[in-house]
C-alpha cells in the first residue's frame, strides 16, 4: 500500500499525459503511469487538472529592503504559486552573503521562517578577492553571484574584469555555476549621465540608459571570461534576444554557458505596461519592446533560453512610486504569479507545456547541482508537485493574502490558469486558497559535494 496517489494530466520535460498519475512514498515520487493506478492511503483525483513539478526559481531577493519581506513572506508566495523552492540571492540589505559563516547565519534565519525549501547563493567582497570562495561551496552555497555593473560598492558592488577571471577560476573548482548580472558599467554610467543631462525622467529615461549593447557587451565578457577558465557561466537575466544568440554560439562551441528570461521579460513590454506603470516596471536590464520581447519567445520556443525565473523582491510603494523613473528602486515581486503567468502564456502561443516542467525545475535544479533531489517530475526526486487548472480569472495583488507587496506590475492581467494546490515532499502546503505550511516547514538544500547537509 503505497502512501498517496495523485490523479490528473501529468506534466514531464518531454510529455503531457492525460489520465495519469504518480504515486508518492516517504516523501518521495516512487512510480508514474497511465492506466489502471495503485492502491494508496491517500487518493486525490485532480481530473484533467495538470500535475507539474514544483517550480525552483533560480533567482530571490527575499531580504532587499530590511524590515519588508524576508523569508517568512516570500516562501508564503512562493507557496500560493507553485514554488517548491527558492535560490535566494546574496546580497541582503546590510549582509553581503560572501562568507561561510555568513552563509551558514542565513541558512539558520531562513530555515526558521521559510514555508518551502529554499538555496542560497554566494558572492565575494571586492576587497577579499576570491579567498573564501572554497569555504562558502563547502558551507551549502548553491552557485556564486557577481555583477559587471556596481549598483552599490558595499551590498551589490561590480566585479571587474581581472577581479572576476580569478573568481571564476575559484568557482571553477568548485564544481558550481558563477551566476553575472550582465550590465556594462561604463556605457550604462555615460548613458544616465547622458539621460540626466538630456532632462528626461519619465518612464522613457530606464530603458534609454541601459540599451540593449550594454547586456550583450557585458554577455561577451562573462562568457569570454568561462571560455578561458573553465568555469559553468550563468547569466542570470537577459532582456534581448541577441544575447540568446550569444550563449548558444558559446554552448555550440562546446562550453558551460547557460542564460535565464526573467517572466517580465516574456510577459510586459516597455511601450505598453512600462508607459503605464512607471517606477512599478522598473527592473534591470530594463523591459524591453515588445518587438524585442517576441524574440525572446523565439528563443525560448528554439531551446535556447535556460530557465525561466521571478527575480523576485516586494520593495514597498514607497520605494517604486516616484515620478523621477531612475529614482526608483529596481525590481519587482512575481512568486504568486510564475506558474500562472507562464502556462497561461505558453498555451496562448500553442507551445508545448513541457516548456513548464524544463524551464521551471528540470533545467534549475541541473544549473544547481541538485538533480538528483529536485527538479522534473521522475522517480527517487522530492515530491515537489504543483496542481494548476484551467480557470479564467483577473490577478490582484493587491487583495492577495500571500504577498507582503500588496502591488504587481501584473495586477489586472487575465490568466488562464491558478494554482489548485502545492506539495513540498509529499506534504500538502498550499489548497489553492491557504497557505499551510508553517514558517520553518522549508529545508536547506544545498549540492550534494558541499559538507553542509541538506
Amino acid at each position: 500500500m503505497h502512501d498517496l496517489l495523485l490523479k490528473g494530466t501529468v506534466v514531464t520535460t518531454q510529455t503531457v499525459s492525460p489520465a495519469a498519475w504518480i504515486v508518492i512514498d516517504d516523501g518521495r515520487i516512487s512510480q508514474i503511469g497511465q492506466g489502471p493506478a495503485p492502491d494508496a492511503r491517500e487518493i486525490q483525483d485532480y481530473g484533467d487538472a495538470l500535475i507539474l513539478p514544483g517550480a525552483i526559481d533560480p533567482q530571490v531577493h527575499s531580504r532587499s529592503q530590511k524590515g519588508q519581506e524576508d523569508f517568512i513572506w516570500s516562501t508564503r508566495a512562493a507557496a500560493a504559486g507553485g514554488v517548491t523552492t527558492i535560490a535566494d540571492m546574496p546580497y541582503d540589505d546590510g549582509f553581503l552573503v560572501s562568507t561561510a559563516e555568513n552563509l551558514r547565519q542565513k541558512a539558520r534565519e531562513a530555515g526558521e521562517q521559510a514555508r518551502v525549501d529554499f538555496a542560497l547563493w554566494g558572492t565575494i567582497a571586492p576587497d577579499d578577492g576570491p579567498r573564501h570562495i572554497p569555504a562558502v561551496a563547502e558551507a551549502g552555497a548553491c552557485g556564486f553571484k557577481f555583477s559587471t555593473f556596481g549598483t552599490d560598492p558595499v551590498r551589490f558592488p561590480r566585479i571587474p574584469p581581472d577581479l572576476l577571471a580569478s573568481c571564476f577560476e575559484a568557482v571553477a573548482k568548485t564544481g558550481l555555476i558563477a551566476g553575472v548580472h550582465n550590465e556594462d558599467d561604463e556605457m550604462v554610467r555615460a548613458r544616465i549621465a547622458a539621460v540626466t543631462s538630456a532632462g528626461v525622467t519619465d518612464w522613457r529615461a530606464h530603458g534609454m540608459s541601459r540599451p540593449p549593447l550594454a547586456e550583450t557587451l557585458a554577455m561577451a565578457q562573462i562568457y569570454e571570461t568561462a571560455a578561458a577558465t573553465g568555469c559553468s557561466a550563468h547569466v542570470v537575466h537577459c532582456s534581448v534576444a541577441r544575447g540568446y544568440a550569444l550563449c548558444e554560439a558559446y554552448r555550440q562551441q562546446g562550453f558551460d554557458t547557460s542564460v535565464e528570461a526573467c517572466i517580465h521579460y516574456l510577459i510586459l513590454d516597455e511601450e505598453h505596461d512600462v508607459a503605464r506603470l512607471g517606477g512599478r516596471a522598473k527592473i534591470n536590464p530594463p523591459i524591453r519592446p515588445r518587438a524585442e520581447v517576441e524574440g525572446l519567445w523565439a528563443h525560448l520556443a528554439a531551446g535556447n533560453v535556460t530557465v525561466v525565473s521571478t527575480d523576485h523582491v516586494s520593495w514597498s510603494l514607497s520605494r517604486k512610486s516616484d515620478p523621477e523613473m531612475l529614482k526608483n528602486a529596481s525590481g519587482a515581486p512575481g512568486l504568486e504569479a510564475l506558474y500562472p503567468l507562464f502556462l497561461t502564456e505558453l498555451t496562448r502561443r500553442g507551445l508545448s507545456l513541457s516548456h513548464a516542467a524544463r524551464l521551471l525545475a528540470e533545467n534549475p535544479a541541473r544549473l544547481f547541482r541538485l538533480s538528483a533531489q529536485k527538479g522534473g517530475l521522475a522517480p527517487g526526486r522530492d515530491a515537489d508537485i504543483t496542481i494548476a487548472r484551467r480557470e479564467n480569472w483577473i490577478y490582484d495583488a493587491t487583495h492577495s493574502r500571500h504577498s507582503i507587496a500588496g502591488w504587481s506590475a501584473y495586477d489586472g492581467r487575465a490568466l488562464d490558469w491558478r494554482i489548485a494546490a502545492t506539495w513540498l515532499r509529499g506534504k500538502l502546503v498550499f489548497d489553492g486558497h491557504d497557505v499551510l505550511a508553517e514558517p520553518g516547514a522549508g529545508r536547506f538544500v544545498c549540492p550534494p559535494s558541499s559538507r553542509t547537509s541538506s
